[in-house]
């Protein structure tokens, strides 16, 4: 019964991704821009495949950790306000404000239930929220080269799944996410003919923020795995903002400051950028998982030495980045 619901996924995604790609003419595309690193449009909404086929699947599954009466009913009704606003964000364009307001809404309310029922403070509920909120934009943010996203999202998910029967949590519902997105992955992966857009990459990155959430709370896992799990998006994001806040820029503008950017634009293409952070990924999911099965007790230890792993990466970009650039 367990393989049901991502079956169910699955094969929901992949006929909804037919009835888009059958009607690929009609929908919005992603037109090259400044941030863009496509120079053609291309249809962008491929993401409602992925949000119907999770939906379907989590219908037949139990309910993740920490995901039960009020707050899974909260998280659910969250998530669907986020990807409703990200959809109309996809046709329409939606203002900054607007989307961040009900992003920051979503993720308050779902820390919020969480939060009281686990005896936390208004200090803690905040700065759950903030986290929830920062991982559904981060995952929008690093949406920018082919299949990334959803390469973290299946190893990501692929690795909460895995390490949640250690705490006795069931690892169906996470398994729905990994089934749902791969159908998505065989049109978006190098080259990609349709991407997830916002509709499908910032509610992945805010169910993979609920779930770590969720879960930290519920005791299914302990806080530092699903951060290592999710780690190499994480890290570049928050790398690439920390930077950009010190050199005094806009963080509204349009930009190709991001690791994961400069790596393609050095040469590495999507499919050598892809090669990378899914080697990045696999690696922190491995461990993850491991340590949560075998040694909870280094697991804060194999978070810190991944994050050096990333920095000697991003300080390795960083150098021929400089070198690429520098005159003659």
């Amino acid at each position: 019964m367990s393989g049901i619901p991502p079956a169910v996924a699955a094969a929901v995604a992949a006929l909804v991704l037919g009835l888009l790609w059958h009607w690929r003419s009609v929908l919005p595309c992603a037109q090259p821009g400044p941030r863009s690193l496509h120079a053609a449009p291309v249809p962008r909404v491929g993401g409602i495949a992925l949000v119907a086929g999770a939906a379907a699947g989590l219908a037949f599954a139990p309910p993740p950790a920490g995901l039960v009466g009020a707050t899974g009913a909260t998280a659910a009704a969250a998530t669907v306000a986020v990807a409703a606003i990200s959809l109309v964000d996809d046709w329409r364009t939606v203002g900054a404000a607007v989307r961040l307001a009900v992003h920051g809404a979503a993720a308050l309310a779902v820390a919020a239930v969480a939060g009281n029922a686990a005896g936390l403070g208004a200090a803690a509920i905040v700065a759950l929220a903030l986290a929830i909120a920062w991982m559904a934009n981060l995952f929008n943010f690093m949406d920018g080269s082919d299949g990334l996203a959803l390469a973290a999202a299946v190893l990501g998910f692929g690795a909460l799944a895995a390490a949640a029967p250690a705490s006795g949590a069931a690892a169906t519902p996470y398994a729905v996410v990994v089934a749902a997105a791969v159908p998505l992955f065989i049109v978006n992966r190098p080259r990609a003919t349709m991407f997830i857009g916002d509709v499908g990459a910032v509610p992945l990155g805010f169910a993979a923020g609920t779930a770590g959430v969720a879960g930290t709370l519920a005791g299914a896992w302990p806080p530092w795995l699903p951060v290592l799990a999710f780690l190499p998006f994480i890290a570049d994001a928050s790398a690439t903002l920390a930077r950009r806040i010190a050199r005094g820029e806009r963080l509204t503008d349009a930009h190709k400051a991001h690791y994961y950017q400069r790596f393609l634009q050095l040469g590495a293409g999507h499919a050598g950028t892809l090669a990378l952070y899914a080697a990045l990924a696999a690696g922190c999911s491995v461990t993850a998982v491991a340590c949560a099965r075998l040694a909870p007790g280094v697991g804060w230890l194999a978070l810190a030495a991944w994050c050096g792993v990333h920095a000697i990466v991003f300080a390795a970009i960083d150098y021929h980045w400089r070198r690429a650039r520098m005159p003659p």
